[in-house]
């Protein structure tokens, strides 16, 4: 088992210090959904707000999300331009209006926030907000791609409503999507150079029309492996059966329904990849024969099933195949039949878990796995479903070294 310094690592945001600007636009109340949700995830976060923010939210606002008194005057505390940066891991300017990022691209320093960009020597995340007309302004945009070609990272904006009443180009990101691209700026780019598939979800056996066979995957397991792999410098190709989940931005998606699409859309990109992470719950079993129209109701109906392709077994057939990950679900602590499937099948690593097991079964966020290879085991606790994908894509690089 891990030390608890070694899961620590897993955690992206775990004792990081991020200092975040709030700047004066509409979207200014989303910093606090924003910080809570760092502060969450285990980071510390110290917030500098520019005057014109104050307008739209109060300080105190975010001195109760983060926690950490919030500063604003350049002259309140001496020197903080200068100690506030050395101490941060990470700056995130959320909402960042046209003003900052003119100011931050010009080399302007006149208040505390663009004194502390200045003065800051890490990765630097911005998610711009505004009207579309002033997103759209070329001089602005020439700012902005003057700020990205020397790194600062750069998260939205939507296109949808805005504050104003009009409809175009320049609602700050999801927080969701802004975490997402702290924790890429914050990550270990080990995985740079791989080219990766990730399966995900179920899949759909047709009987007739409108009826099929599945199984209860939500693909949680896979999608937080191809956000990991994605955040760990990796080109994703996500393969996902039918589930509800929003697809990680940055990624190539192929969806797929039956155990025949997910086949052929593996076989499909197999010779691009370097490692295939199979987490989708594929069907083991499809309908001998497929109903043209809808099945009457009747008392009983008696069905004939066939065996479904066995992707896993077909690629660790293969010479000169990927690294291969595949994944054993079972109803107990039945690690020998996952020893079993790892040698059958062909894969490198095997993924064990109970879906039986509390915190570790089916449309839940949290998972306890045991990564199974020929000459050595590592059982790890019940973790989140992301801490569990940094777990296996450690191994992958570790493999892949």
């Amino acid at each position: 088992m891990k030390s608890s310094s070694a899961k620590d690592k897993r955690k992206v945001l775990k004792n990081k210090n991020i200092l975040l600007g709030v700047t004066g636009g509409a979207a200014a109340y989303k910093a606090v959904d924003l910080t809570r949700r760092l502060k969450e995830e285990g980071a510390t976060v110290t917030v500098i707000m520019t005057d014109a923010s104050k307008n739209f939210i109060t300080p105190l606002s975010l001195e109760i999300a983060s926690g950490n008194r919030v500063y604003s005057d350049l002259f309140d505390t001496p020197m903080s331009h200068i100690t506030f940066p050395a101490a941060a891991d990470l700056m995130v300017i959320a909402p960042a209006t046209a003003n900052i990022i003119g100011k931050f691209a010009r080399g302007i320093a006149d208040d505390l926030l663009s004194t502390c960009l200045l003065s800051f020597r890490g990765k630097v995340v911005i998610a711009p907000a505004m009207n579309w007309r002033m997103y759209e302004n070329p001089i602005f945009q020439k700012n902005l791609q003057y700020l990205i070609s020397h790194g600062v990272v750069q998260v939205g904006p939507e296109k949808g409503s805005l504050a104003c009443g009009e409809e175009g180009i320049g609602r700050m990101a999801d927080v969701n999507e802004i975490i997402e691209a702290i924790k890429s700026a914050l990550s270990n780019k080990d995985l740079l150079k791989e080219r990766i598939i990730v399966t995900a979800g179920p899949t759909r056996e047709y009987i007739d029309p409108v009826r099929f066979i599945s199984n209860r995957s939500s693909g949680k397991m896979g999608y937080a492996i191809a956000r990991a792999a994605l955040r760990r410098g990796s080109e994703v190709t996500l393969i996902s059966g039918p589930c509800s989940l929003m697809p990680p931005r940055g990624l190539k998606l192929v969806t797929v329904e039956t155990a025949d699409d997910m086949r052929n859309a593996v076989l499909q990109h197999l010779p691009e990849a370097t490692v295939v992470i199979m987490a989708a719950a594929v069907g083991d079993f499809t309908p001998q024969t497929k109903e043209q129209t809808k099945i009457e109701k009747s008392d009983e109906l008696t069905m004939r099933l066939k065996k479904s392709p066995d992707i896993l077994s077909e690629i660790g057939s293969m010479r000169n195949r990927p690294l291969l990950i595949g994944f054993a679900a079972e109803t107990g602590n039945r690690l020998d039949r996952a020893r079993k499937k790892l040698i059958e099948k062909g894969a490198d690593i095997i993924v064990f878990n109970d879906v039986t097991s509390a915190g570790s079964g089916f449309d839940v966020d949290t998972n306890k796995i045991t990564i199974i290879e020929r000459d050595r085991e590592t059982a790890l606790p019940l973790m989140t479903k992301e801490e569990a994908a940094e777990a296996i894509l450690d191994r992958v690089s570790d493999l892949r070294a």
